[in-house]
């Protein structure tokens, strides 16, 4: 017979998720956020979602498991609202219905009305620091403000049980700063969807390659803070030092930067924002990533892509730190170092076994790092919040 401890872990919890972006958006948080929502329901628990009204939500109307709030464009992200606060309206659902715990994913207005209002009715607080804010305002000429932004983003989170982080670069970064109460929460990767055999020939073909032919591939939003000037200098620096080799940039996704990489661009192929089974076909048939981003909380593409077989060329932080091994399934460079990024890029091409030793050993750890682990830790997570544990952030471990 199941002791009463043991009752008591198998409960299961009304769990309130409070977010700006959700599926179907296509951005690496609603991605985590889809994936941490289904896998908890899949384990039974029930969970709330309380989120912006978006564009495909026009008909849609809020029930017991979806709150859809007012929201204002979010500028430099068509299509997509930033939530305005709803504290009233949150305090009156969760007096009829009140949560076991909060996951609050991001740290606007609606974010905030409900930090305050979880607080007022004594609900604990879970939170995740998805997206490095700070550092994009540096991006977009707003450098004056990320001190205060910075100072803000502490007292958010140093108001909550417990914060998740993705990475354990980004847990140091943040304890420098003085944020408090620090967990690491990895992400996950599909390696079903993404893999090697989605490789299409046709596709290839449309992008004028063959067999034998070099695909470089970047995947991810086309704004200033993903450094996409090195993505432009590193392929011609391929293109220099590889002059007899056939290689064409492939640029998926989309952004406020698309017209003008175009321009600066013209022969690169840009095939606009993919999902589900066309991204995965678009990264199979690639044969080495780009990824010069400095911004990333974490980087579900370089996962994507180690899963889909691909040589990555990436920075030596975030998801890139923990998952790759130098020159093993993949290829580093130190943070800012453009020479030695280029460098990185040029080494994987020099021998053709060397690039097929790195994509196999890529897919074989990703192929590992599925997130029916990660969901289990999450629910554990939220667990210690709601039982009142002061949580102790827990070590790496190993990959």
């Amino acid at each position: 017979m199941a002791s009463a401890d043991t009752e008591v872990m198998t409960t299961a919890l009304h769990i309130t998720l409070i977010t700006e972006t959700f599926p179907p958006e296509i951005n690496g948080v609603a991605n985590t956020l889809g994936r941490l929502y289904e896998g908890l329901r899949a384990r039974g628990h029930q969970v709330e979602l309380v989120r912006p009204r978006q564009g495909c939500d026009q008909q849609r109307g809020s029930d017991d498991a979806l709150l859809l709030c007012r929201g204002w464009p979010l500028p430099g992200y068509p299509g997509l609202q930033w939530g305005q606060s709803s504290m009233h309206k949150l305090l009156r659902r969760w007096k009829r219905h009140r949560p076991d715990v909060l996951y609050i994913a991001t740290e606007g207005p609606l974010g905030l009305s409900a930090l305050r209002a979880a607080r007022r009715l004594g609900i604990s607080v879970v939170s995740g620091f998805h997206t490095n804010f700070q550092q994009y305002s540096r991006q977009y000429g707003l450098g004056l403000l990320t001190r205060l932004l910075t100072h803000y983003l502490r007292w958010f989170h140093n108001r909550s049980t417990l914060t998740l982080v993705p990475s354990v670069s980004q847990r140091m970064e943040l304890e420098r700063r003085h944020f408090e109460r620090l967990a690491l929460l990895s992400r996950g990767v599909d390696s079903q969807l993404f893999h090697p055999t989605k490789r299409l020939t046709s596709l290839r073909e449309q992008w004028g390659l063959a067999d034998s032919d070099i695909a470089v591939i970047h995947v991810g939003r086309l704004a200033p803070e993903k450094n996409l000037g090195l993505l432009r200098r590193s392929f011609e620096r391929l293109r220099t030092t590889y002059p007899q080799k056939n290689l064409k940039l492939i640029v998926i996704g989309d952004g406020p930067q698309r017209v003008v990489l175009e321009k600066e661009l013209p022969e690169a192929i840009f095939c606009g924002s993919q999902r589900g089974e066309a991204l995965a076909s678009h990264y199979a048939s690639g044969d080495v990533f780009l990824f010069p981003s400095l911004t990333e909380t974490f980087g579900n593409v370089v996962l994507e892509a180690l899963a889909s077989g691909l040589g990555v060329v990436a920075y030596d932080q975030a998801a890139a730190a923990q998952h790759i091994r130098h020159a093993y399934n993949g290829v580093l460079a130190m943070p800012g170092d453009e020479e030695a990024f280029c460098d990185a890029a040029c080494w994987l091409l020099e021998e053709r076994e060397t690039l097929r030793c790195v994509r196999l050993n890529a897919r074989q750890h990703a192929s590992r790092q599925g997130w029916a682990a990660i969901i289990e830790q999450f629910e554990g997570q939220l667990r210690g919040a709601c039982a009142g544990e002061q949580m102790v952030p827990n070590a790496p471990t190993a990959l």
